[in-house]
């Protein structure tokens, strides 16, 4: 229909590059691969092959035998690492944690059957006591339920020793101790391992999307208080970049912002800032509100996933932590 009042519009019309598939293609800033995925996968020591977690829809806690299988399919999926995380039997729990520094536990069994599996996964290993400990906080606690910030770094390094002498490619400190990466840098060439990347968790935020997680490493029910006194406050911006570059002084060789969607802001800040290799981690409430609503038909679960793991590009992350690799690595390989 033609208007009576015909406009003049200007020679430029955005939409020109919208209209059909090959062009939104050719314009687009950005794009996803399997290799800008890192899978997070919950691992335990029992015999079942996988346990759901009730809280986080379609994920499971993977054994042993069942956490090789999936490294060789993140192989497939051109995946290229896997970062790994313990539920224990809480019998082997104590105060001070000292089950992550059993060469012969979970951890190290598992790096050694996943890199039997597919040597050309990295593995990415969590260096924190939460999982360990009868209190569930990533460090030692003094009689006020303090985190005791050195003593706790000497245990990290001990654990992050015991991982890197199983094979891990990668260990990554999550406990946002003060100093903790440049001790365990300085253990790690000591030891001769000058080839194991660290993975600073550099701006971890004391965030309500971790929730789920403690479920499936078991350390929900154990948290006593809060770790608003070790994690970063989520009010603050200026403070993770002074995080990071102490981490990046120390000998950090990647850092990471977490959560994701809450902090990309953080996540642009950092990669810009730093130039650095940043990862982003997609949280276990993240995935789980994600699955919930898609379950519901409240949105369109695949579609979101995908939108939410593209964001974490077009803010500046160099990869993606995330429970949704496997789903999204068979989407992208389709």
């Amino acid at each position: 229909m033609t208007s009576p009042f015909p406009q003049k519009f200007p020679q430029t019309r955005l939409r020109r590059l919208r209209q059909s598939p090959w062009i939104r293609s050719l314009a687009s800033e950005k794009a996803l691969t399997p290799s800008d995925l890192i899978w997070s996968m919950v691992v335990h020591d029992g015999d079942e092959a996988r346990i759901p977690v009730g809280s986080m829809p379609d994920m499971f806690r993977l054994n042993v035998t069942e956490a090789a299988k999936a490294a060789k399919k993140a192989a497939a999926l051109g995946i290229p690492a896997i970062a790994i995380f313990p539920h224990i039997n809480p019998s082997r729990k104590d105060d001070e944690g000292t089950e992550a520094l059993n060469t012969d536990g979970l951890i190290p069994t598992v790096i050694k059957a996943m890199k039997d599996a597919a040597p050309e996964v990295g593995i990415i290993c969590d260096v924190a006591l939460d999982p360990f400990t009868t209190h569930g906080h990533d460090g030692l606690i003094d009689a006020d339920g303090y985190v005791i910030n050195d003593s706790t770094t000497d245990m990290l390094v001990r654990q992050a020793l015991v991982q890197a002498e199983a094979g891990a490619d990668v260990v990554a400190p999550s406990d946002m101790m003060d100093g903790r990466i440049g001790a365990v840098r300085d253990a790690l060439e000591e030891a001769g391992h000058v080839n194991t990347m660290i993975l600073s968790y550099a701006a971890k935020y004391a965030s309500g999307f971790y929730g789920p997680y403690r479920d499936a490493i078991g350390s929900a029910t154990a948290l006593k208080g809060d770790k608003k006194t070790y994690q970063q406050n989520p009010a603050n911006s200026d403070e993770a970049l002074r995080e990071v570059a102490m981490d990046i002084a120390e000998g950090a060789d990647m850092v990471m912002v977490k959560p994701g969607l809450p902090y990309l802001d953080i996540v642009r800040r950092v990669s810009e800032t730093f130039a650095i290799p940043t990862i982003a981690f997609q949280v276990s409430g993240e995935y789980a509100q994600i699955k919930a609503a898609g379950d519901r038909g409240w949105i369109d679960g695949e579609r979101v996933m995908m939108e939410t793991l593209l964001s974490f590009k077009r803010a500046g992350a160099a990869g993606i932590i995330t429970y949704f690799a496997e789903q999204a690595g068979e989407l992208l390989n389709a």
